[in-house]
């Protein structure tokens, strides 16, 4: 069974992180690719534009946010392909630019993908 894990980008990568997904629609400043080293960018899965700018990342609407969100996700046409690719994976750590550390996509793919 894959286990997922959530980790911001900004963080050294390492071998123990397993297949490492960036889960933001924009790629995070002052990351070179080399540095980031991803094995897949799904900025497909990220939220949408306007959702991203409604967030704001406000502790507040986290709540609201995430239900959106995974709204989204679910109706999106490319989510099984990911979800199956991933989960082909003993280990995803999903990677995420936001300084919160808690209200995040990638704390609320974990949650959705667990």
């Amino acid at each position: 069974m894959t286990q997922f894990f959530i980790k911001r980008i900004y963080k050294p990568a390492d071998l123990s992180d397993g297949y490492r997904v960036l889960v933001d629609r924009l790629w995070p400043r002052g990351i070179s690719k080399e540095k980031a080293s991803l094995d897949e960018w799904a900025k497909d899965i990220a939220p949408s534009t306007d959702l991203r700018k409604w967030f704001a990342h406000d502790p507040a609407k986290f709540t609201e946010f995430a239900e959106r969100y995974i709204s989204e996700v679910e109706q999106n046409p490319e989510t099984p392909n990911n979800i199956a690719n991933w989960r082909s994976h003993d280990k995803v750590t999903l990677l995420y630019g936001a300084r919160d550390e808690a209200n995040n996509e990638a704390a609320v793919l974990q949650k959705y993908l667990s």
